[in-house]
């Protein structure tokens, strides 16, 4: 089977790959970069992570993306199509580390992974579950188009958590690019 790989200007997106392992462990480990992402956890922790996302390649035919940056090389984050069992739909979301945060690698590589999730994946409506206190994501959100459609609670482990739900119609993301 040939590995997928999504290319942008600046971004190599890929399935996680074992390598990766340290990169999550970065992300996971920094306060600001995993706030909103699960918070904090330890590498025992990320392991069973990037063990999910990587089985849910398997188990789903999609999941998140590592973003590596063409540049130097470095893994700078996971984002792509997430969609577990309970979920409020079909979800593009991202986490980057704080390092890459705040040059618009977020809206270029959420931008690529919604092409492949509309266009491979026949998805009709893309959504992102975002904390009301999480501004830079509201805004990435708002620029690919999104705007907020509801509330939904995070299903469990994730209990008592409750998001703000972004998102747009297929053909409302198609007719951005027209």
């Amino acid at each position: 089977m040939a590995r997928l790989v999504i290319e942008t200007p600046r971004l190599i997106l890929r399935p996680p790959e074992a390598e990766d392992f340290s990169g999550f462990c970065a992300l996971m480990a920094d306060e600001a970069s995993a706030k909103f992402i699960g918070g904090v956890q330890p590498p025992e922790v990320v392991w069973r992570t990037l063990c999910m996302m990587s089985g849910a390649w398997t188990i789903r035919g999609f999941s998140m993306f590592s973003v590596i940056e063409k540049e130097t090389g470095h893994w700078i984050g996971r984002l792509g199509p997430w969609q577990p069992e309970g979920w409020p739909g079909t979800e593009v979301g991202w986490g980057l580390l704080s390092s890459a945060q705040g040059r618009g690698y977020a809206l270029e590589g959420a931008s690529a992974a919604i092409d492949y999730a509309v266009d491979v994946l026949g998805w009709t409506e893309i959504i992102h579950c975002i904390d009301p206190k999480n501004a830079p994501s509201v805004k990435v959100a708002e620029r690919l188009g999104a705007t907020r459609l509801r509330t939904a609670e995070a299903p469990p482990p994730m209990t008592g958590i409750v998001w703000d739900v972004y998102g747009q119609t297929a053909d409302g993301w198609r007719a951005r690019s027209e």
